[in-house]
């Protein structure tokens, strides 16, 4: 059964077409990358996959949630199970690292528990958090200021805030733009280890086609918001993808 069905999706803004007739079906347990040149609709796809958008025409079906036909509450229960990497990676600054990753499960607790939450974590909340920042190498941080650390370190607490979650789908967009080119190679020999580990799906937009074609069996490239291929690209689908 498909986890995520995309069919004939075409999404607008005003005038301006993002998306056009895209379709697609996303197993359990994939890696995926979605290439492209800037605009191509790599970052309309990701929110459209998430439930974050909802397409002019065509439809969406991720968990089983019909974003044409659920009402409001459905959405977000599957959207809590959606952990989401943006570029900007949504933190709050001035909050202390395990606050921020205590916000991973915002979508399933309500105002009262999340707040009390924040203020007073319990020690399974911070034992889980912690064990999961030793993980990602970041464990000594757990009660700075998120605003006091590196670009890098500050990836890693937004990919244990998403882990925190208990997500089923990892949607990471650009996540190589916080770090330095030369450890991008390192950055997803992590994150592919710890959704492989956590069963999680994971979609990725990318620039870097080396890095893509190394680490996801299937890449999709999206030109002028519309699929150009799908698969294990030849030289020359890749080419053409980024011709003018």
């Amino acid at each position: 059964m498909s986890l995520i069905t995309v069919k004939d999706a075409t999404l607008r803004y005003g005038v301006t077409s993002a998306l056009s007739g895209v379709s697609l079906s996303l197993n359990p347990g994939e890696k995926i990358a979605l290439i492209g040149p800037s605009g191509s609709g790599k970052t309309t796809l990701l929110r459209l996959l998430g439930l974050q958008e909802k397409p002019t025409s065509g439809n969406v079906v991720t968990l089983g949630c019909d974003l044409a036909g659920n009402c409001a509450t459905s959405i977000r229960e599957t959207r809590s199970k959606i952990g989401m990497l943006p570029q900007d990676l949504g933190l709050v600054a001035n909050l202390r690292v395990i606050q921020n990753i205590i916000l991973g499960r915002s979508g399933t607790r309500n105002f009262l528990r999340t707040c009390r939450d924040l203020l007073f974590p319990s020690k399974t909340d911070r034992d889980e958090i912690f064990a999961t920042l030793e993980r990602l190498d970041i464990a000594e941080k757990i009660y700075d200021r998120t605003d006091s650390l590196s670009g890098g370190q500050r990836q890693r607490v937004a990919l244990a805030r998403t882990l925190f979650q208990h997500a089923e789908i990892l949607l990471a967009d650009e996540p190589l733009s916080a770090v330095d080119p030369a450890r991008g190679r390192d950055v997803l020999k992590l994150l592919t280890a710890l959704c492989d580990d956590a069963g999680l799906t994971l979609i990725v937009s990318l620039h870097q086609v080396e890095l893509a074609r190394e680490f996801f069996p299937r890449i999709i490239g999206l030109k002028e918001g519309q699929i150009a291929f799908d698969g294990t690209p030849t030289d020359d689908e890749i080419s053409d993808l980024y011709s003018s």
